[in-house]
């Protein structure tokens, strides 16, 4: 149980001790900084302790905010200070201070706040959730008391917890029609004990069924496909909803959350497909198309903001203009639903699976993903070179481990950096467009793709050789992406042979899934995928090589086997060091306040 101790006496008809209880805390009493120094002592170290002032005067939800997010080593709002094991040193140096300072005789005026002033001059990372309307605070005296306490009961506080439960950040779908109803569905699970990852776990269980649905290729499986979809995208926005309402954040729970959504999705594709193929309607490339740009996408924007979020420049002309545009309302929701996020696709797919086909479906989606995906990619090209930035070592670093880059690039590195290339996004570009094109006119069967294929494979070192830090350098990664899969999709339809297709769409699938794993291992400052990973599965690179040489050297029904062994190979290295490393690791939650594509 966590401990809370309270600095001075208790004001009479103050709820503070109840509230503390509420909140998990075994409440403890110090009237002097010496007694708080020996009650934090008898703390163990292994659980969170806070100092909280007596005559705290505030809402629950912001000492809630302040004292049980987990996602925080150090953390305040006025009046109250909390440290979780990993910020208990620096909270027992700053209270020695104090105690210190004070003789170790009398509890100083508010030793909460004093110990935040001490936190912050030792350079120690205090956590300040923002309150909005919440009060929070140490009144001076009984007419600051008495007002603070009619602040307090002029804001509904649940009011505030269920809206601050929203992201600030959806789409218009989202927004208006699942997030009204959502956040009550959310706080119903709060008070029944649910987790957010049972949560997550049940709209993934959802959109599985929903892809058997769909799988079954009927009209009435179509239609229950799309309903269940919805609602497995309510539950998606509910298990959200849930960890900010309760603050029940996991390492774990992110990790589900940002995997779960893409393994839902790309399910659902292969149930389409698998529907269609029972209609006689043969549409296996058009999923793996659409799972290709999907995640190509998904790079692009994460390279991108890896490249820039901690990059010193000037202001974008661009930037400025996106900047106008948002301070114009209509324009937000505008531009927020052409780029197609999560809830406008879902329910776009829902809405064309119940009343289409799945070759329909498929259609309009790649359309309106390649509108979406030229669209962002255009805005942070111009972006990139209207806005001169200097780029750190960290970016650059993510960016090389995003590439991806197998042990034949590796390899070749130390040769290319004798090599003066100033562009690696137009080598990797060069590299890209050769092996495709290979592919493409050589066809299944031919030695030419394996030309094409030895080209990139002696260029994608070049893209590399040197830090990532130029303007359009974050591109490299989503052109090697772009790549390895097209490459995988050319081949398979040129086989001409049942089961080709499927075998590759697994194959990419579990190539995908390595690499949002790194995604969200960078995203949550845990590094990027072991060495020894990367070696095992050889790079894209050299899974590019690989599948070429397969297919010019066996036959359509032997390389259909081979597809699918090596997607089965890769599937289980990539998802038994995952499994082990976010169970297992202490990487800190990630917490997305945006909605991803």
């Amino acid at each position: 149980m966590s401990t809370a101790i309270l600095t001075g006496q208790p004001v009479p008809g103050s709820s503070i001790e109840d509230d503390l209880r509420s909140l998990g805390f075994d409440v403890r009493i110090a009237a002097d900084t010496s007694e708080a120094e020996t009650l934090l002592a008898a703390v163990p170290g292994d659980r969170r302790v806070a100092v909280v002032d007596a005559r705290f005067v505030g809402h629950l939800h912001a000492l809630r905010l302040g004292l049980t997010d987990p996602r925080f080593p150090l953390a305040a709002v006025p009046g109250a200070v909390t440290a979780q094991p990993a910020g208990r040193q620096a909270l027992t140096r700053a209270m020695a201070r104090e105690n210190s300072a004070g003789g170790g005789t009398t509890l100083l005026d508010n030793l909460a706040d004093r110990i935040v002033t001490a936190l912050d001059a030792d350079g120690s990372a205090v956590h300040r959730p923002e309150l909005g309307s919440l009060v929070a605070t140490v009144p001076a005296d009984a007419q600051a008391g008495s007002e603070a306490r009619q602040a307090v009961a002029a804001v509904d506080d649940e009011a505030v917890r269920l809206k601050s439960a929203v992201k600030s950040r959806d789409g218009f779908f989202t927004t208006h029609f699942i997030s009204p109803y959502s956040r009550y569905l959310a706080r119903w699970c709060a008070r029944r004990g649910l987790t957010p990852n049972q949560v997550t776990t049940a709209s993934l269980l959802t959109a599985l069924i929903a892809a058997g649905c769909a799988a079954t290729g009927t009209r009435a499986g179509y239609v229950a496909a799309g309903v269940l979809l919805i609602a497995s995208f309510v539950l998606d926005c509910t298990d959200g909803q849930l960890a900010r309402y309760s603050l029940q954040y996991s390492t774990l729970g992110a990790w589900l959350d940002a995997t779960f959504d893409r393994a839902k999705e790309y399910a659902y594709y292969a149930g389409l497909a698998l529907g269609a193929a029972r209609g006689g309607d043969d549409v296996w490339a058009l999923a793996l198309g659409a799972m290709i740009l999907q995640t190509c996408r998904h790079v692009v924007d994460f390279s991108f903001n890896e490249a820039n979020h901690d990059a010193t420049a000037n202001t974008s002309p661009t930037a400025a203009l996106s900047d106008k545009l948002d301070s114009v309302g209509w324009t937000v929701w505008v531009r927020r639903m052409i780029v197609l996020p999560i809830g406008e696709r879902w329910a776009m797919i829902a809405v064309l699976t119940a009343v289409t086909t799945p070759r329909i479906t498929f259609y309009v989606l790649l359309v309106g993903c390649a509108f979406a995906a030229t669209y962002t990619t255009a805005g942070r090209v111009l972006r990139s070179l209207t806005r001169k930035a200097r780029r750190t070592d960290r970016a650059a670093q993510a960016l090389a481990d995003l590439a991806d880059s197998g042990p034949l690039a590796q390899g070749l590195t130390r040769i290319a950096r004798r090599v003066s290339l100033r562009a690696p996004a137009y080598t990797a570009l060069v590299g890209t467009a050769v092996v495709l094109l290979a592919a493409w006119f050589g066809g299944y069967g031919s030695w030419v793709p394996v030309l094409g294929a030895v080209f990139y494979v002696l260029q994608s070192p070049l893209a590399v050789a040197r830090p990532l830090k130029g303007s359009l350098d974050w591109l490299v990664p989503p052109l090697f992406r772009a790549a390895e899969y097209c490459t995988v999709l050319i081949l398979a339809a040129e086989a001409k042979v049942n089961g080709a297709l499927p075998a590759a769409f697994g194959l990419v699938a579990a190539v995908a899934y390595h690499h949002y794993d790194t995604v969200y291992r960078i995203r949550g400052n845990a590094g990027a995928s072991p060495a020894w990973l990367v070696r095992a599965i050889g790079g894209h690179e050299g899974r590019t090589l690989l599948v070429t040489v397969l297919a010019a050297a066996l036959t359509a029904s032997q390389f259909t086997v081979a597809l699918t062994v090596l997607a089965v190979a890769v599937a289980l290295l990539v998802l038994f060091e995952s499994i082990r490393f976010w169970v297992s690791a202490g990487a800190p939650a990630v917490h997305d306040e945006g909605e991803p594509a």
